[in-house]
């Protein structure tokens, strides 16, 4: 093995610690309950969302983040699991729910649309809503730098 490959290789691996993942999670506080949760900002991320798994701890979700406020929908292609979803208004207050979403088995899969403008959108497992009692108006707290959004 060449010498200077060995420095080289430390170097990148320490260089690499630096670099923050493009959708590193943060946490959000709603209701009182606090969840750790990862960033969807873009649109490739918006539209993978958490299609293919299986679980969702409860104390964990996903922020959807647009970069522009108007009615939102959602679909449960390819999720796996039944989820809660949650719509914000740019001032990140409730506004709209859609809760025990059933995963979609067998295209076309049914859409669920806000209720009204949504900027953020939460998803979390199904029942998670009415657990911690989140109504209409409350607000979601995000503790935490969201960065980019496209």
């Amino acid at each position: 093995m060449k010498r200077w490959l060995v420095p080289l290789l430390l170097l990148l691996a320490g260089c690499s610690r630096s670099i923050p993942a493009p959708h590193a999670g943060i946490a959000v506080v709603l209701h009182g309950q606090r969840f750790s949760v990862e960033l969807a900002t873009d649109d490739a991320s918006r539209q993978h969302g958490l299609m293919m798994r299986t679980t969702l701890a409860p104390d964990h979700g996903m922020l959807f983040v647009f970069p522009y406020t108007a009615p939102q929908a959602f679909w449960m292609k390819n999720t796996l699991m039944p989820l809660d979803i949650l719509y914000f208004d740019t001032d990140r207050r409730l506004v709209s729910m859609q809760s025990g979403l059933p995963p979609c088995k067998a295209d076309p899969c049914a859409t669920y649309p806000s209720d009204a403008p949504a900027r953020y959108v939460l998803e979390l497992s199904a029942g998670t809503a009415q657990r911690i009692g989140a109504r209409h108006g409350d607000e979601l707290k995000i503790d935490g730098e969201i960065g980019a959004v496209r």
